[in-house]
């Protein structure tokens, strides 16, 4: 049982409908239905009376509210204490992935840091499904996320653009195909430089996939993450595909030893890097104001990025 779900059954009660109370938690009306369905199958009680006119609050349901008034009203009183008590002293959880963050990840956690000097931040690497999935249980306060443009987000989570890039070639600057404006789809495929793919699972697995259409390369290697196939890049065992802020201002290539080319065939494609943080309950102040210097840092001149979001 989470507690979103009891405040869920509160709004559906308090407006009247389930239509309302999805659309004033930001959730598709079947996301909202299946969320009480699972509570309800947990309780063994209907909640809500569906009929062909909408879902209103059912007799049992009443029955139960002012429990789950008094369950919502305690968590909200161990919220505001956990609040006061961390006010100065806290721990928060940001997920990322790190096909893209490094160059915007390190300056605001920096920044965060000479703002919040006992506030511990700890960053844990995962995939994009792992990330969402934490966010939507509480076990992370904050998540960065890339995705392609058009691409749905889970309507529970509350989701900020900070870049807009496109995918590139990155290689060492000694590399053959450093010589040329761009890289082709053809010079990924014909061999003379390995490439390096993701894995199933991270978001430029699946361009990659699209980019060369089914194709095989004559020789790759796959790799967990963009930060070990840049390692890999400067190493000199092949090139990667990435987004450009993924690239730019990224330590390795402030040195030297990785640089980037345009694709010639995959210049409409946009990447996006987002945060993203839970709609329901209350937002501590710390993770708030992370979270607004990342949207700032983001638009501050400088920050390696395509376009602006």
């Amino acid at each position: 049982m989470r507690i979103e779900q009891l405040e869920y059954i509160a709004a559906v009660t308090r407006l009247g409908s389930l239509r309302r109370a999805a659309e004033e938690l930001h959730l598709s009306q079947p996301a909202l239905s299946e969320t009480v369905r699972n509570l309800e199958r947990e309780l063994g009680v209907d909640l809500l009376e569906r009929k062909r006119s909408g879902a209103t609050i059912s007799a049992e349901g009443r029955e139960l509210l002012p429990h789950i008034a008094g369950v919502i009203e305690a968590v909200d009183r161990l919220r505001d204490a956990a609040g006061d008590q961390h006010r100065v002293s806290r721990m928060i959880r940001l997920g990322t992935v790190n096909t893209a963050t490094v160059p915007l990840l390190i300056p605001a956690v920096r920044e965060f840091r000479a703002t919040h000097p006992v506030t511990q931040v700890e960053v844990v690497g995962a995939q994009q499904a792992e990330i969402h999935r934490a966010l939507l249980e509480g076990s992370f306060d904050l998540g960065l996320v890339n995705c392609l443009q058009g691409d749905d987000v889970p309507p529970s989570l509350e989701t900020t653009v900070l870049l807009r890039g496109r995918p590139v070639v990155c290689l060492r600057p000694d590399s053959p195909l450093a010589d040329r404006p761009t890289v082709s789809t053809a010079d990924l495929l014909d061999g003379r430089e390995p490439l390096i793919v993701m894995r199933s699972g991270y978001l430029m697995h699946r361009f990659i996939h699209r980019l060369l259409a089914g194709r095989t390369p004559s020789f790759s290697y796959s790799t967990d993450g963009a930060e070990m196939g840049k390692l890999m890049v400067a190493e000199g065992l092949g090139v990667t595909v990435l987004p450009d802020f993924s690239v730019i201002g990224d330590p390795l290539e402030r040195g030297g030893a990785i640089t980037h080319r345009p694709l010639a065939d995959g210049e409409a494609t946009e990447v996006l890097l987002m945060i993203q943080r839970r709609r329901s309950g209350s937002v501590p102040r710390a993770v708030r104001d992370l979270h607004e210097l990342f949207v700032r840092r983001a638009d501050t001149p400088g920050t390696p990025r395509a376009t602006a979001p």
